[in-house]
């Protein structure tokens, strides 16, 4: 389905001739433009981390959605459409504001190199400012200190979500290096949740907030998440709540719904709205079971699909910990960006696979072949082999006399938003 705003997108993706440069520069002249639509926003929860920020944000929202609050949200990428991005109390924009936004950003900014993420960002920001709503959720697009997203000057909290090894070519080739470009979102006088983080990651974050003069509120030390049988407990400070099982799947979402949570009690929601949240949220592609659509119809019945984007090291870790829970073997169809480290994001998952079929991006100009990324399985020591298409692999993977087991197709997210779209 073409829509009048992609020919736009399209038209923005070649105003630089680099995808991703990190500044600050030119959105700042480009907001100028507009007015300063950045100034105008509801009360900003900004968040950055490597991995978790969409689950964060996703808990995050159910609870303050569950409490009555409107809530608006920026996040990337998107997973099958663009308007995804941006949702405006509860919905994705609508095509008509979007379409008069980018329009308008486009002209402003005429032909001045900018980067996609920084335009789009920049409407994003015009359709926040227009519209009300008690809360606005901001996903910082990569790093932090020089994302178009830092722009706003005072928020009302922050957020550092575990910080890993990813994005190296833009963040620096060490820990301390990525978490110093996370830490740039930290404001003074703005009080920052920080979720688990590795001591080199934590050391920079720390420094970084005494520097700025953030308080910060650090798991482990000032908040911690206990699972029980049952939901879990949470230490906030001196209090201690009892809380439901996160609607998201996977034991790292306890901790992102700790954080989740510590950041909800500081907007003023109660326990119940916490927890009301937590039941009800859903974040797509993160350990998701596809139960219909005519990739589900093609499979014989007593095999499951699965869908995960993640696709770091921290990523294959998180999914290797779920898979050593099931009792179903594990087949993956796998396909990656040639930009990630697909080797860090296998070694982690090798010994859960029983197969895996590889396959290519549909339409990504950056993915790996089908027949790279079996080689970067194959030297993981997993029982690989190329694919033509994810149909071609769910097909070749059922056609056996091995038990029926659980398929996962994992990679890249941009794998997952192909696989969501054929199952509209």
């Amino acid at each position: 389905m073409s829509h009048s705003s992609d020919a736009v997108l399209e038209r923005l993706t070649r105003l630089h001739p680099k995808i991703i440069d990190l500044s600050l520069g030119r959105i700042e002249r480009l907001l100028a433009r507009l007015g300063h639509p950045e100034r105008r926003l509801p009360p900003v929860v900004h968040v950055a981390g490597t991995n978790g920020k969409g689950s964060v944000i996703a808990l995050l929202r159910a609870m303050l959605e569950a409490d009555g609050q409107r809530c608006h949200v920026y996040t990337s990428p998107h997973l099958v459409r663009f308007h995804e991005r941006i949702r405006l109390a509860g919905q994705s924009i609508p095509e008509a504001d979007l379409l008069t936004l980018l329009e308008t950003c486009e002209a402003a900014n005429g032909e001045t190199p900018i980067t996609f993420f920084e335009i789009t960002t920049a409407a994003a920001f015009m359709a926040f400012a227009e519209s009300p709503a008690d809360v606005l959720l901001l996903e910082v697009g990569l790093g932090g200190r020089l994302d178009a997203t830092n722009v706003v000057a005072q928020p009302a909290l922050s957020a550092i979500t575990p910080v890993s090894m990813d994005h190296m070519q833009y963040l620096g080739d060490s820990l301390p290096e990525i978490a110093f470009e996370k830490a740039g979102i930290l404001k003074p006088g703005v009080t920052a949740v920080i979720g688990r983080q590795k001591p080199a990651a934590r050391d920079v974050i720390v420094k970084q907030a005494g520097d700025v003069g953030a308080p910060l509120l650090l798991q482990g030390r000032d908040w911690e998440v206990v699972p029980r049988a049952e939901g879990f407990r949470l230490r906030d400070g001196d209090e201690v709540l009892e809380l439901p099982n996160p609607a998201l799947v996977g034991a790292h979402q306890f901790d992102n719904a700790g954080q989740a949570a510590v950041l909800a009690r500081r907007l003023g929601l109660s326990a119940k709205a916490i927890g009301e949240g937590l039941a009800a949220a859903s974040w797509p592609a993160r350990l998701q079971r596809l139960t219909d659509g005519p990739l589900v119809a093609a499979l014989p019945s007593e095999w499951q699909l699965w869908l995960d984007g993640g696709h770091n090291a921290q990523a294959g870790e998180i999914l290797a910990a779920e898979a050593a829970k099931w009792p179903e073997p594990l087949d993956l169809v796998y396909g990656m960006l040639n930009t990630k480290a697909a080797e860090a994001f296998l070694a982690p998952l090798a010994s859960a696979v029983r197969r895996l079929r590889a396959v290519a991006i549909p339409g990504e100009v950056n993915s790996l072949s089908a027949q790279q990324a079996a080689a970067h399985a194959s030297a993981c020591g997993i029982d690989a082999a190329p694919a033509g298409d994810v149909r071609q692999a769910l097909a070749d993977l059922t056609a056996t006399s091995e038990p029926p087991g659980r398929i996962l197709i994992c990679g890249s997210l941009y794998l997952a938003g192909k696989v969501l779209a054929e199952q509209e």
